[in-house]
């Protein structure tokens, strides 16, 4: 009886803690590996930008005016297109 309340703490992690972060790592991985040339994405660091070019581990982002950056992969965080749509709601 006295591992009970331990056992339902590591449950209680589980499923509020740990399965929630697993599912988001998940879908930002399939986010990561579906882009696709002239996607529209924003950056961790916020620069938005759309795909140029797609290497292996890289993405080279133009931002406009002949500008472009190379970033990591694992630096896109979201699809622009779908933070355009909430812009153009709130306003």
């Amino acid at each position: 009886m006295s591992f009970l309340p331990l056992i339902l703490i590591i449950i209680v992690f589980y499923f509020f803690m740990i399965r929630p972060q697993l599912k988001k790592q998940k879908e930002q991985k399939q986010f990561r590996e579906s882009l696709a040339n002239g996607d529209k994405v924003v950056t961790i660091g916020g620069i938005h930008g759309k795909i140029a070019e797609l290497k292996e581990n890289t993405v080279v982002i133009d931002l406009g005016n002949n500008q472009r950056i190379t970033v990591e992969k694992s630096a896109i965080s979201s699809d622009f297109s779908a933070t355009e749509g909430l812009q153009s709601n709130n306003k």
